[in-house]
Order: C-alpha cells, then structure tokens, then sequence
C-alpha cells in the first residue's frame, strides 16, 4: 500500500520518488558503480516506487546502470527518463526535432532494457522548434507504445499550455524548494488546472537543506554547484545563517531539515510529487519518511516566512544555465 499517493500518467505512486542524477552526474564525489546499484535495490525494497533518470546523466551511464540494475524487476516500478539534451563535445547538446527525440527514446529504451517508458520528458525545450513540434512527436511515440506519457523540464506556464492544447502533458517537472519558489508564479497552478503532476527536482535545494554542506569551497571543481551564484562565496554566508534558522526550525518540528523542506514541497498541492536524489541509504529513508510527515500548518507558515525569493540571496543558475530554461523568474531586487 502507497503512503499519500499521488497520480502521475495515469499510476499511482508514492509522494517521494528517487532522482539519480547523483549517482552519476554534477554533483561530486561520485559513489562507485557497485554503491550505487546497491543503492537502487535498496530505494526498491525500501518502497520507492518512482525513479527518475536521463540520457544526459553520466552520458548515457546513467540509464545504463539502471537498465542492468533494475530490468528483472522492471514491473515493480515507475520509470520516467528525458530526451531532448545530451553530453557532447565541451557541454551538452539540446535538440528537440522529432527525428532527434525519436533516436533518443529508442536509444533510452535499449539502454533500459525495457519495452516502454513509462513517462518521457523533453528535458529542456529547443527555441529552434516550436514546442508543438517536439511534443507532437513524443505523442505519436506514446501512441505507438514506447512511451507511456510526455513530460516537459524547466518549462513556464504559457509554453506548457500550448504543448498541452497539442497534446497531454503527464507531468511537468520544474525545480521547487522553500528556496526555489519560481512555480508560485504561474506553473503549480496551472498543472492543478489541467490535472499535470507537478514534480518537484531538487527539493532538498541541491543540498542545502541535507544540513551536511557548510562550505561549497569543498565541492569537486566540477561539482555543479560551483556554478551557481547562491553557492559561491557572495551569497553563501547569508544562505547559511538562513539555513541554520531553517536547521532549527526542523529541530522544533522534531524532523530533520531534509524532512522538513520535502514536507513543506508536498504540502503545496496533491498534485505534487517531490523528486529528491542522494547517493546515501540513511538520506534515501529520510527523504521517504518525510512523504508521510504531517506537519502543523504553523510550522508551513514558518518555513514561507523565513525561506523565500526575498530572503534567498542569489540566483538558482549562472546566466548561461539561465539562458537554457523557461520558466518565471521573480525581478531582481
């Protein structure tokens, strides 16, 4: 039996789902291939019914391990997965084209070891195709059986309106966090409108509130986070007084602060789903213990009053991440 269940293409899943980027991807140190396929089997006996991977991810690496991972027990969860942006020379690659999304599911789906993905998202939104083209394209795919429903990434209420009126959108998943409030301007709403799952990346704010990271100057050199402005050593100072007041705030609610921000994300709609990632057993039970968490609406009070877009200081992309996504940004101060 799902704890609060939530609806997404149509299944019923849990309210926290298990995202993998981290196993291989952005944020550093990386865990060993063994640990991390280890840690797949446990999230599945542990009750996660909801992962979530991309081909951009490790380039490819990622599916794969969860394709050699997972295949045997392929029918005890839901499987979701993004096309449309991929690792190439120097960066990454966005290609929204038909022909394109059609190579990369049938790419995913080889490397998946399976017959049909159950959700497939186009991962950021190529601006040189009209967002009709792309998702007509994942519609027939979905109508020829690869795919079981189309998703879209980082993209604004207005566009996902019009992919919606071309055909069903399944889900939409944008970042959201007591940090990251940009859906509150028009996305949340919208897909409670049109009956999407709104599924919440990064609730746990990249990190921030795992109550772990004190100094990002410790990240890997490569570890996403170096490139994000509320990390970097301008902003930082500030955001960790506020997330010591958050870390306390937890401690009165008598949760931990991972806890406490996916339970203020499930808290917004019941038509949300929060997709946090960890490469740590204890951190996966945590965040799965925060999906049947109730907690006083005093306490959701609190969290809006200290952790939001006027007391967060800098931005949640540098100007080139920026620059790749569509969704409402608040004005600057």
């Amino acid at each position: 039996m799902t704890v609060n269940p939530r609806v997404i293409a149509g299944t019923s899943v849990g309210p926290v789902g298990f995202g993998w980027m981290n196993l291989n991807h952005a944020y550093g140190p990386l865990p060993a291939r063994e640990d991390a396929a280890k840690l797949l089997l446990h999230a599945l006996d542990s009750g996660v019914t909801h992962f979530d991977t991309a081909t951009i991810y490790g380039a490819t690496a990622n599916e794969t391990l969860l394709g050699e991972t997972l295949s045997g027990r392929r029918d005890e969860f839901f499987l979701a997965s993004k096309g449309g942006m991929l690792a190439g020379d120097g960066g990454r690659i966005i290609d929204g084209r038909p022909e394109a999304l059609r190579a990369h599911v049938d790419a995913s789906l080889s490397r998946l070891r399976t017959e049909k993905i159950d959700l497939y998202y186009l991962h950021r939104w190529d601006r040189r195709v009209p967002i009709e083209e792309s998702v007509g394209a994942l519609g027939e795919l979905e109508r020829e059986g690869k795919i079981g429903g189309v998703g879209l990434s980082e993209i604004g209420a207005d566009t996902l309106r019009r992919a919606h009126a071309e055909h069903p959108i399944a889900a939409l998943q944008n970042e959201y966090s007591p940090w990251t409030r940009n859906p509150e301007l028009g996305t949340l709403e919208a897909c409670r409108e049109l009956g999407i799952a709104f599924v919440a990346f990064s609730p746990v704010g990249r990190g921030a509130f795992g109550g772990v990271l004190r100094d990002p100057q410790s990240l890997p050199d490569w570890d996403f986070r170096r490139t994000v402005p509320r990390f970097d050593a301008d902003h930082w100072p500030a955001n960790l007084a506020l997330l010591d007041r958050f870390g306390a705030l937890a401690h009165d609610a008598g949760c931990s602060p991972a806890q406490l921000a996916i339970a203020w994300v499930l808290s917004r709609g019941e038509h949300v789903i929060a997709l946090p990632g960890t490469r740590s057993a204890a951190h996966l039970d945590e965040g799965l213990a925060a999906g049947s968490l109730e907690l006083p609406a005093a306490v959701l009070a609190s969290v809006d009053e200290l952790v939001n877009e006027r007391t967060v200081s800098g931005g949640r992309y540098s100007s080139a991440g920026q620059a790749d996504v569509d969704t409402e940004e608040f004005p600057a101060a």
